[in-house]
C-alpha cells in the first residue's frame, strides 16, 4: 500500500528547467513511473527508475533532458526537467509500477494526483 503525492510544477520559459516531486508513504523501495499528459492526447510515458534507484529508463522525446533520482530517507522520487520546450507542457504524473521500467500507463496500479507544467515560447 502506497499513496504518491506530487508537489512542484508550474510556469517556465523554452529553456529553463523545473523539479517536480513525488512523495510516497511507506517505503519507496518500488518501481515508479513517470507519465505526462496534454490536452488532447493520450498519457505518455516519460521515464522509469527502480526501487533501488540504481536504474533509469527514459522515452526518447525527454532522454538527455529529463532525469529521474529518487530519496529514499525522504520517500521522495523526483523529476528535473531542463532545457523545456514548449511541447513539454502537460500534466505529470508518478505511480508505482507492476514492472520495473514499464512504458504502459495500465501496469501501474497507483497514481499521484498529478501537477501542471507548462512552458511557455
Amino acid at each position: 500500500q502506497v499513496q504518491l503525492v506530487e508537489s512542484g510544477g508550474g510556469l517556465v520559459q523554452a529553456g529553463g528547467s523545473l523539479r517536480v516531486s513525488c512523495a510516497a508513504s511507506g517505503r519507496t523501495g518500488n518501481n515508479m513511473g513517470w507519465f505526462r499528459q496534454a490536452p488532447g492526447k493520450d498519457r505518455e510515458f516519460v521515464g522509469a527508475i527502480s526501487g533501488s534507484g540504481g536504474g533509469t529508463y527514459y522515452a526518447d522525446s525527454v532522454k538527455g533532458r529529463f532525469t529521474i533520482s529518487r530519496d529514499n530517507a525522504k520517500n521522495t522520487v523526483y523529476l528535473q526537467m531542463n532545457s523545456l520546450k514548449p511541447e513539454d507542457t502537460a500534466v505529470y504524473y508518478c505511480a508505482t509500477g507492476k514492472y520495473p521500467f514499464s512504458p504502459i500507463a495500465s501496469n501501474y496500479d497507483t497514481w499521484g494526483q498529478g501537477t501542471q507544467d507548462t512552458v511557455s515560447s
